[in-house]
């Protein structure tokens, strides 16, 4: 089972997510997506580390999710997968490198992350766990005003709606709430 949860930026994402582990499985392999470049961000890891029970395993990780989403993991050990647009950005960067920006393409930009979606979604449809992607809804503020944000925005918001036309259950979260949109 595949379930996605979309929302805001600090729209309380993942303590839904972390609801719904507790009601599915209760154990948990917790992949965290981000990458630390600076003090700040060193702080919110550290945050999010110490907020999750010890019994959840965690790995951090963004790279060949496939090799750690498969049809061997254990049914009663859920997956929480934070978060889906800091892999898209993750990925955008990565793919890029030291290019200047005004040689970007973003056509083949999208293409590289679109692969590796695919193969996300193809495992998370082959894994016997409860399979959870937490990701940022970027699509409803206004237009951004710089072409890499744009593009950004643009790329999320495609991959955010592969994700939900191929995920079981879908949630909204808004101030903490969270609404099944699908499902």
């Amino acid at each position: 089972m595949m379930i996605l949860i979309t929302g805001g930026a600090r729209s309380g994402k993942s303590r839904h997510g972390e609801r719904l582990v507790q009601e599915k499985a209760g154990r948990l392999l917790y992949i965290a997506t981000s990458m630390v470049f600076d003090d700040e961000m060193a702080e919110r890891v550290r945050h999010h580390q110490l907020s999750r029970p010890s019994h959840w395993r965690t790995l951090e990780a963004w790279r060949d999710l496939p090799d750690v989403i498969t049809p061997d993991n254990d049914p009663q050990e859920a997956i929480l997968l934070e978060c889906i647009t800091t892999l898209i950005s993750n990925l955008l960067f990565d793919f890029v490198g030291d290019t200047p920006e005004a040689q970007w393409d973003y056509a083949a930009i999208e293409a590289h992350i679109d692969a590796h979606i695919t193969r996300l979604l193809t495992a998370c449809a082959t894994c016997p766990s409860p399979v959870i992607l937490v990701t940022n809804e970027v699509g409803m503020g206004i237009v951004p005003e710089n072409r890499l944000a744009r593009h950004f925005r643009d790329i999320a918001g495609r991959v955010n709606q592969r994700l939900a036309e191929q995920a079981e259950q879908v949630w909204l979260v808004v101030s903490g709430i969270g609404v099944k949109i699908k499902g």
